[in-house]
């Protein structure tokens, strides 16, 4: 390991994401970096996002578990509450944070948001119109975006 002086706590973080992975999430560290961490999130089945793979990076601030890790998709994403640039409007990222939470429940909750939209909520004004406008146009745009910059190949 790259970080030998890596608090305890990421260390069993990570392994645990490593033996045992939540359904649909891959999460490894970056062999540069062991704060960094390549994450990979399917899109929940009854979802517009289904069949896609979500390429996420997460970064663990020296101030971590004290703060929220720092989290934003590489892979566009046609959703209210994640903007062009990746970033991601989910209260566990910003005040609702807890030492207590975990790189685990941080993903679990980004990919609970990926099946329930949050247009009240919104980090992309645009999108949240549509989606309140016409939610099943909204959706498809998202299934659309999902095969275009998703899809895995």
């Amino acid at each position: 390991m790259a970080n030998a002086n890596l608090p305890r706590r990421i260390i069993k973080e990570t392994q645990r994401l490593i033996s045992e992975p939540a359904p649909g999430i891959s999460a490894s560290p970056s062999e540069d970096n062991l704060r960094y961490f390549n994450v990979m999130i399917l899109g929940p089945s009854q979802s517009p996002y289904e069949g896609g793979f979500f390429k996420l990076e997460l970064f663990l601030p020296e101030e971590y578990p004290m703060a929220a890790p720092k989290v934003r998709f590489l892979t566009k994403i046609y959703h209210p509450n994640i903007d062009k640039l990746g970033r991601i409007c989910l209260d566990i990222l910003k005040d609702k944070w807890s030492p207590a939470l975990q790189i685990r429940t941080v993903l679990l909750s980004i990919q609970a948001l990926l099946s329930a939209p949050n247009p009240d909520d919104p980090l992309s004004d645009k999108i949240a119109k549509h989606w309140k406008a016409n939610e099943a146009e909204a959706m498809e745009t998202a299934k659309e975006w999902t095969r275009m910059y998703a899809s895995g190949t």
